[in-house]
C-alpha cells in the first residue's frame, strides 16, 4: 500500500508493526514478519538515519521505537494509523501484539483471563 512512498515493503511492515507494539527487536519483526534479517537491519538503520527511529541497547540487543523528538511524529503516526485501519483483517493479523510475550515454565497451567477468554469468542 506504501511501499512506493517508503521505497519498499519492509519499511512499510515495519511502521505498520510499530504502529502496534510501539517498540521492536530487529529479531522479532523477521520471526513476526518472515523477511530477512539483512533487509530489516537496513530500513531500521534507514528509519533510524531520517530521524523517524530511535534504538538503544537492551543488554546485547538493539530496541527500536519511535523518535519523541521527531517534529512530525504525531502526524506521522496518524498518517500510519489511517493507513493501517485500511489493510484488510487478515493482515493486520500478523501485527497484532501476541497474548504473552514471553514463554511459560514447561508443563505450567495457562489460566486465561475473562477478558481474553470474550475476544476468543
Amino acid at each position: 500500500m506504501l511501499e512506493g512512498l517508503f521505497g519498499n515493503r519492509v519499511i512499510e511492515q515495519i511502521l505498520f508493526f510499530l504502529h502496534a507494539h510501539e517498540n521492536c527487536f530487529a529479531s522479532e519483526l523477521r520471526r513476526r514478519l518472515g523477511l530477512h534479517l539483512f533487509s530489516i537491519q537496513n530500513a531500521l538503520s534507514r528509519l533510524e538515519r531520517q530521524g523517524i527511529l530511535v534504538s538503544f541497547l537492551v543488554g546485547k540487543t538493539r530496541l527500536y521505537q519511535w523518535n519523541p523528538r521527531y517534529p512530525f511524529l504525531k502526524e506521522f503516526q496518524i498518517f500510519i494509523s489511517k493507513a493501517y485501519s485500511f489493510l484488510p483483517e487478515h493482515m493486520k493479523e500478523r501485527y497484532d501484539p501476541p497474548i504473552r510475550k514471553r514463554s511459560r515454565r514447561a508443563g505450567k497451567p495457562l489460566m486465561v483471563s475473562e477478558k481474553i477468554k470474550q475476544g476468543l469468542e
